[in-house]
């Protein structure tokens, strides 16, 4: 009896493993460098739907910064479209560094590093942020940013 019972242990945690979503392995550090990088350039490039496109696209993505939080990807759109890309807006060159990812399961990771806003040779604003990204098939997606500024 003590074999049976073991064994439909065993069945049931193989059946749970066999059941259980697929999430790609990979190298999550890479592959958020990469993912960023890429996010600067169309924000340099004035590509709005490429940059956003690192969010997860639903109403529970949050965006924490100055004190305030705001749910949604299309508030988060309409806040950068009126703020950086709207006909005249003026929008500097972005770039990030020290990236440092922390996996925390095989399909969410914790993101932390710095933004700069250049114009010319200025730095005009930068600060640190925190990412919590979930990666959806091939991709990685942001779920949450809390983003800070520097003091002036």
């Amino acid at each position: 009896m003590g074999v049976r019972r073991w064994a439909w242990s065993v069945g049931s945690g193989l059946l749970l493993a066999c059941s259980a979503p697929k999430v790609p392995l990979g190298d999550p550090q890479a592959e958020i460098t990469t993912m960023l990088t890429r996010s600067a350039a169309d924000w340099n490039a004035g590509d709005l739907a490429g940059f956003m496109g690192d969010y997860a696209h639903d109403s529970l993505t949050s965006y924490v910064t100055g004190g305030h939080v705001q749910y949604g990807w299309q508030k988060l759109y309409d806040r950068y479209q009126a703020g950086y890309f709207a006909p005249g807006k003026r929008r500097d060159s972005l770039t990030f560094d020290e990236v440092r990812v922390r996996p925390l399961t095989l399909d969410l990771a914790l993101c932390t590093a710095r933004f700069a806003l250049h114009r010319g040779d200025s730095v005009v604003a930068s600060g640190p942020f925190t990412l919590i990204l979930q990666k959806r098939g091939d991709r990685w997606q942001i779920l949450h940013d809390h983003t800070s500024s520097d003091p002036k």
